[in-house]
């Protein structure tokens, strides 16, 4: 049997790895103390040493935190993370689509579509709900100038989960998805697309038995960055929801307030659903490679 010849490892190669032991307990370590200090008994506190082990402050979120209606803002926060979802992966597919093409003002297109990403998030999510102050304004006028008493009275505000908050949120995951969504087209092979034409095939069955398939695993990464970054969302969310609360805004307003481990059961809900998430993404997105594998299915 030969030998095995082991390589030296070079002078460098220890302190880098030191420093990325150290990244990596920096960026997870965190998130670590939280799941651990969320499984302590009825006892337990907001720091070490653990008190207990137990489901404790898990039966507690269930049961309700104060005035916080946590399960309604689990609700509000995964039904807008599936329309940004939605949307997200829509708009990116066709606007990647629309772009394969030259387009007269292309380029501004572009910028000006991701020009959200440069701008502090509070500062936009300021912007809109502004925006939609000033809708309000002008709805209340022109209602009271139509003599529309009965509307005006029952006539709230344009600010709401599927308005101005779903407006924030596809500013933050929407350029995303396009910046995603262009660079899987800029290295298309168009002679796919070429072939099923000489088949006989129609744009939409080449779309659809073609490219589609292709950049199947491409849409998926994009609907869970649309899904994710919404889930997560607060700065974006703060002046632009109204008088409701999503599950980050909740979480942030019970730090001032819940002084109990419960707190922390309620992060690692949170992050849990999150990596649930990303975990059927990556799943889905394995499964998609697999079937355009010859000979696999």
């Amino acid at each position: 049997m030969q030998a095995r010849v082991s390589e030296a490892r070079a002078p460098g190669f220890w302190p880098l790895a030191a420093v990325f032991v150290l990244f990596v307990l920096f960026l997870y370590g965190p998130m670590f103390t939280i799941f651990v200090l969320s499984f302590q008994g009825p006892e337990g506190g907001l720091t070490f040493p653990m008190r207990g082990v137990s489901l404790h402050w898990f039966r507690q979120l269930a049961e309700g935190l104060g005035t916080a209606d946590i399960g309604a803002a689990f609700r509000r926060s995964l039904a807008l993370g599936t329309a940004v979802m939605a949307l997200t992966v829509g708009l990116s597919v066709l606007a990647g689509l629309a772009f394969r093409k030259r387009l007269a003002g292309g380029g501004a297109l572009f910028y000006v579509s991701i020009a959200s990403l440069i701008m502090p998030s509070i500062i936009v999510s300021l912007g809109i709900g502004l925006q939609f102050r000033l809708i309000d304004t002008g709805l209340k006028s022109a209602l009271g100038a139509l003599g529309a008493d009965g509307m005006l009275e029952n006539y709230g505000t344009a600010l709401g989960l599927f308005t101005s908050a779903l407006g924030a949120h596809l500013t933050w995951t929407l350029p995303f998805g396009l910046l995603i969504m262009f660079a899987v087209f800029n290295r298309f092979n168009p002679a796919y697309e070429e072939a099923a034409r000489d088949l006989g095939a129609t744009p939409w069955q080449s779309f659809r038995h073609v490219v589609l398939p292709l950049i199947g695993p491409s849409i998926v990464g994009i609907g869970m960055f649309g899904f994710t970054l919404s889930w997560d969302e607060i700065a974006r969310t703060s002046q632009a929801i109204g008088d409701v609360n999503t599950l980050p805004l909740e979480l942030q307003g019970l730090t001032s307030t819940v002084t109990t481990p419960a707190i922390y059961a309620l992060g690692t809900v949170t992050t849990v659903v999150s990596l649930g998430v990303m975990g059927l993404t990556v799943g889905l997105a394995l499964l998609l490679r697999r079937r355009q594998t010859p000979g696999r299915r």
